[in-house]
């Protein structure tokens, strides 16, 4: 009898520790009403972060999300920049989706940009950057011939180049520019991809390798508007969200999780978020926060099972690179943090 109670003690301590954890997490607006759709996110530090979005606007933090200083860059108001690198308050760099395809960089804290690269090609549409250290970065394109664009840079984002070795595409396959995190780069070197489209699949690149390892992902796809759009890797796992933006309360398949260990395998949650998610971040430990169009999830228990916590809109989470800010971010200029 003594057992059982303890083993009911337990349990219910378990469940209410964990209701606990998720009602703890809100989102709070800090910007809105800005006539720009925002997906690109650099969270660098507690205090300092940047936003790229469409029509050419940029906005910068240094006080932790409190104000925001906007600028529309000259000469690029056309442009839709779906994302963003920060090294710090002074440097960034920033991509545009569409035709022409631009790659720009600051070192003055965006008072001037300096154009890095340059396509008027129409077949090339860029989808999202990370960067594996200080100097070595990569750009995700849509497939030419059957081959992802991947640009490389090697000198910090003053130029770039197309990779030697891309990988494959199939035939309807292709890579969401919808939070720039459909491509990461872990802190170990390993290139990650997450595709969708006609197909889903997790595509990555060890470091030193000379192949690409292909994974079909228990997600939705199959359509133009269903597949993988974000991944993020934790400290043991990574997570891949996604579903169907033309139907985003849809909640089938939007979630798995990812091992690797000792090969690849996927997981279905238990229970998945509430609908189609656009991006996610690995917080700590266990927790992991994804956020879309129908609004915001959170799991604190390394994506087993998920919680609504919100129902905005939002496009993109990204946590400080070093540090504990939790921003958001999506159209009109609506900018959200994570109070955990």
């Amino acid at each position: 009898m003594k057992l059982s109670r303890v083993f009911i003690s337990g349990i219910l301590f378990c469940f209410l520790s964990f209701n606990s954890a998720l009602k703890a997490q809100t989102i709070i607006i800090l910007q809105q009403d800005k006539p720009t759709s925002i997906r690109g996110l650099s969270v660098v530090d507690d205090k300092t972060a940047w936003i790229s979005g469409s029509k050419g606007y940029i906005a910068k933090t240094e006080d932790g999300g409190k104000t925001w200083n906007w600028q529309q860059i000259k000469g690029y108001e056309k442009s839709d920049f779906r994302d963003i690198e920060a090294f710090n308050d002074k440097e960034a760099v920033i991509m545009s989706a569409g035709s022409p395809s631009f790659i720009l960089k600051t070192i003055d804290g965006g008072q001037t940009w300096q154009e890095k690269y340059k396509k008027t090609d129409t077949t090339y549409f860029l989808d999202a950057m990370d960067f594996a250290d200080k100097l070595h970065g990569y750009i995700l394109g849509d497939p030419i011939d059957n081959k992802f664009l991947l640009l490389e840079t090697k000198d910090r984002g003053e130029t770039w180049s197309e990779a030697n070795n891309p990988p494959d595409a199939l035939t309807g396959e292709a890579a969401f520019a919808a939070s720039g995190t459909c491509l990461r780069v872990s802190d170990k070197g390993t290139i990650y991809i997450a595709s969708g489209g006609k197909r889903a699949r997790l595509i990555s690149l060890k470091p030193n390798a000379n192949s690409w390892q292909y994974s079909n992902l228990p997600i939705t796809h199959g359509q133009s508007s269903e597949g993988a759009f974000s991944l993020s890797i934790g400290q043991n796992h990574g997570i891949i969200v996604g579903g169907d933006y033309a139907k985003d309360k849809k909640t089938d398949s939007a979630a798995t999780i990812y091992t690797s260990h000792p090969t690849p395998s996927f997981i279905s949650p238990q229970t998945g978020p509430a609908g189609f998610q656009s991006s996610v971040e690995h917080i700590k430990s266990d927790i992991f926060l994804s956020t879309g169009t129908p609004g915001s999830n959170i799991s604190v228990d390394g994506g087993r099972t998920w919680k609504q916590i919100d129902g905005t809109s939002f496009n993109v989470c990204r946590k400080a690179k070093r540090g504990k800010l939790v921003l958001l971010a999506g159209n009109g200029g609506k900018i959200g943090i994570l109070k955990l």
